[in-house]
């Protein structure tokens, strides 16, 4: 639509920071291309102001709204329902508002599966090394599960979200054939012989995210090897510090970007019922 009126459907973002998120120009842009009356805003809104904004967002009647850094987990606790994804990992990104019912979802780790598909890699079968235990990486950790990854190790500081994570890699070790484990960094030697074993390492934390581009939890090269796949969620900078290191030693890298594309799209279909329209916004925003 090209203007605001007075039945226009409000979505949005939460996180902080957001002011660098392209998400409010790949939904508006989707909403126009269908003739959809709805916008997407995005607001800087932490974890201590949450509870607040999703209060007063229900009571403006929002259709729905993402959730990003820092507020994916501690949104499940605002919620009347959460989907089967969002209670095994503990975490939302999706929230749909049905006539004052908010119900959570969690489209991360299908984003992410889809992501890697996209960048012409086949991890099906093979071993995934994890950085971080929040809402990103326990997404990206349950669906690479329920896909068929081997084996996940995942690797956190010992955060508000390790005993989280504790149970998550418990349940997934129980309903699925993939063999998760986990460990508490820093621990470089069993760090180092994950990544000797894995097809794949993943970023799942915020480290080396912008402003914070000088940052990455791997630091030494030697720790690759030459066939490792090495991805980032993060998409500000393109190329995290991480990426950087990972092109230098010659290996085959992708960023956030497809993941953020796939995860809005299930997203934009909670919302509107509508499949976004991939290939414009692709050609559009992301190549």
């Amino acid at each position: 639509m090209e203007r605001i009126t007075g039945h226009t459907v409000l979505t949005g973002l939460l996180g902080s920071p957001v002011s660098h998120s392209i998400s409010p120009l790949m939904h508006n842009e989707s909403f126009q291309q269908l003739n959809l009356d709805y916008v997407y805003l995005a607001f800087d809104v932490g974890t201590e102001n949450l509870k607040t904004a999703v209060e007063g967002l229900k009571v403006l009647g929002v259709r729905g709204f993402n959730c990003t850094m820092p507020d994916k987990n501690l949104i499940c606790e605002y919620v009347d329902h959460l989907s089967p994804a969002a209670k095994l990992i503990g975490a939302a990104n999706t929230v749909v508002n049905d006539n004052g019912i908010l119900t959570a979802h969690n489209t991360d780790g299908v984003g992410y599966m889809q992501a890697v598909k996209d960048a012409g890699f086949d991890i099906i079968g093979k071993k995934m090394t994890l950085l971080g235990a929040g809402g990103a990486a326990t997404a990206i950790c349950a669906q690479a599960a329920l896909d068929g990854v081997s084996a996940i190790d995942v690797y956190s500081i010992k955060d508000q979200f390790f005993d989280r994570a504790i149970n998550l890699i418990d349940n997934i070790n129980a309903t699925t054939n993939c063999k998760a484990s986990l460990y508490e960094l820093p621990d470089d030697t069993s760090l180092r012989k994950s990544l000797q074993e894995s097809a794949i390492l993943t970023n799942g934390t915020s480290v080396g995210m912008s402003p914070n581009i000088d940052n990455s939890i791997i630091n030494d090269s030697s720790m690759f090897h030459e066939n490792l796949i090495v991805s980032d969620v993060i998409y500000n900078p393109a190329q995290t510090k991480l990426l950087k290191l990972a092109k230098e030693a010659g290996l085959n890298t992708f960023n956030g970007m497809y993941m953020l594309l796939y995860q809005g799209a299930e997203a934009f279909k909670l919302w509107t019922g509508q499949e976004m329209p991939i290939r414009i916004i692709k050609e559009k925003f992301f190549s």
